[in-house]
């Protein structure tokens, strides 16, 4: 891949870590802020919080194997630093998955309105019961991830590294069958708690037509603070929902492309495209939570404050 190339991907790399560490950390910062000064926690903070940290995790991960694909691919020619990269990976790619299904589930248990007795049950419980909730995801994901790892070769990836002029060439040998297999059964497995939070947004779009057609019904002309609430959440978890299956699609062809000689631009324009999920998804929760987005404002204020002070 020429060189020019090469960089103008890695900095592409590094602006998306960098806008996806910044958003996480504010969200994490905020909270645990509030966590201190309260000196309690309520259960969407709480989960904004595990989700922004698993994402920071995420993050790093995908950035660490873009720059050693590229700059110290002979890294990974033993395997045994392919099972650490890939048991962290695992890890916080399944968190993420789950802490974001359970911010879809509060959601809909917090803001929907359904009568049935076991909406109601665990509408009533949903707060006290989070921290396990939370806890049985970290358990669930590191189990999965130490599953996968034993259950990798040392010769499952091999990279040989040889340089014609100016290029760099990575080719990669894969234990085809195998690597195939785990890479599916990991996406198999993420489609549990996705289709949790696709039921999810499905039931909150049923609630929002049910409360509109009441509120014609009853021909109120106030402002309605549920619909509102209903359309806030419904953004946050289908934005969740597109960008997750972007990252699905991007890790798909970066997998693929390890079964082709010389394609090392396919894999890192992979991996560009699933920085993406975790980067974005976080502003897209600032800007849809009052208090973060109430948070940012102050700080943007204080920064033009202070440049503004600079200038003169």
């Amino acid at each position: 891949m020429p060189d020019k190339v090469e960089t103008a991907l890695m900095l592409m790399a590094a602006g998306e870590f960098s806008m996806g560490i910044l958003g996480n950390a504010f969200i994490g910062l905020v909270n645990c802020m509030g966590w201190i000064k309260n000196r309690k926690i309520a259960s969407i903070d709480l989960i904004l919080t595990s989700l922004a940290i698993s994402r920071i995790c995420l993050l790093c991960i995908i950035l660490l194997d873009c720059f050693i694909l590229v700059l110290y691919p002979d890294v990974y020619a033993t395997g045994k630093q392919m099972r650490i990269i890939d048991f962290f990976w695992t890890l916080t790619n399944h968190l993420s998955v789950w802490f974001a299904t359970c911010l879809s589930i509060f959601y809909f248990l917090k803001i929907a309105n359904f009568f049935h007795p076991l909406f109601l049950w665990m509408k009533k419980r949903i707060d006290s019961v989070i921290p396990r909730i939370l806890l049985g995801c970290l358990v669930l994901s590191v189990f999965i991830s130490f599953f996968v790892t034993e259950n990798l070769n040392d010769d499952f990836r091999y990279c040989v590294k040889t340089k014609k002029k100016t290029n760099l060439t990575v080719r990669c040998r894969v234990n085809k069958a195998q690597y195939a297999s785990i890479k599916i059964c990991l996406n198999l497995l993420t489609l549990f708690p996705f289709s949790v939070s696709l039921i999810s947004f499905l039931l909150l779009i049923l609630s929002l037509w049910r409360h509109t057609r009441q509120m014609k019904l009853s021909a109120t002309g106030c402002r309605d603070f549920s619909i509102e609430a209903h359309v806030g959440a419904m953004k946050a978890v289908i934005s969740f929902l597109l960008l997750f299956i972007a990252y699905c699609l991007a890790f798909l062809v970066a997998t693929s492309s390890y079964f082709m000689p010389e394609t090392e631009l396919a894999v890192i324009i992979g991996e560009l495209i699933a920085l993406i999920y975790p980067s974005s998804h976080s502003f897209i929760l600032i800007l849809g939570s009052n208090k973060l987005r109430q948070a940012s404002l102050r700080v943007l204020w204080k920064v033009k404050y202070i440049l503004n002070r600079r200038n003169f």
